[in-house]
């Protein structure tokens, strides 16, 4: 009962802060719609929202898979190799100076105003959490069972199999959760910068007609794909966990 009451009370008192902020400032509705218009403008084009959904949907889940895969695979690398972890890590954190939201246009440019350019957004910003919070989780097993599974005789390979991994999946979890709410953002960043199909093009195209309730109501559907999608990785997180304790 808490799982879904808790969240539902948080939703009612963010509506009626909403709904107070609007009576209060007396804002027009075509500044600041009340949430009763944004669902009513909501449901009239429910259609249209869902389309535009689908597309984000597609565009942010293929990116998550792809950057958590590639950020999984590049930390076991990292983890498995002192050495080339000294001269990349540094080069990681460097990326990061560089804003993801400026590639937007520069993606766009060479992979076109399609869903491939959105999906690279997506996998950008979420490679590099993913990346590291897997690598800190290999690199932070007991020194205990590293030394107890050199005495036996374990190679390196079966090392990281059997004792790095399963202890690291917390931590890979984690990294998960990070990138399940990252990646909507790298999508819509996408969108923004150059595409005919998404929320974040939904939400360009009713800015520029003045349609406010709108854009609400596609913020509102962005949140809660990215809940959803949030709530799907908790589950796969609260699996990992379950068979690191395994393990």
């Amino acid at each position: 009962m808490n799982r879904v009451w808790y969240p539902l009370c948080a939703g009612l008192l963010g509506l009626g802060l909403w709904q107070a902020v609007v009576w209060i400032t007396g804002a027009p509705h075509f500044i600041l719609p009340d949430p009763w218009r944004v669902a009513k403008v909501g449901y009239e084009n429910r259609a249209l929202i869902a389309e535009h959904t689908l597309v984000t949907a597609t565009e942010v889940v293929i990116g998550l898979v792809i950057g958590s895969v590639l950020g999984a695979l590049t930390a076991i690398q990292l983890a498995a190799s002192p050495r080339l972890a000294r001269l990349t890590l540094p080069m990681l954190v460097f990326t990061q100076a560089v804003p993801v939201f400026a590639l937007a246009p520069i993606l766009t440019v060479w992979l076109g105003y399609g869903m491939a350019s959105k999906i690279a957004m997506a996998v950008l910003i979420i490679y590099f959490p993913v990346t590291s919070a897997f690598h800190d989780g290999l690199t932070r097993v007991s020194p205990a069972l590293l030394d107890l599974a050199e005495t036996m005789g374990a190679s390196p390979s079966r090392v990281m199999r059997r004792i790095r991994i399963p202890h690291a999946l917390p931590s890979l979890a984690s990294g998960l959760k990070l990138a399940a709410v990252y990646a909507p953002i790298g999508a819509v960043i996408g969108e923004w910068v150059g595409s005919s199909k998404g929320l974040g093009y939904l939400m360009l195209l009713a800015n520029g007609r003045a349609k406010v309730d709108l854009m609400f109501a596609s913020l509102i559907a962005l949140a809660v794909l990215t809940v959803a999608l949030h709530k799907a990785v908790s589950l796969l997180a609260q699996r990992l966990n379950e068979i690191s304790r395994i393990e």
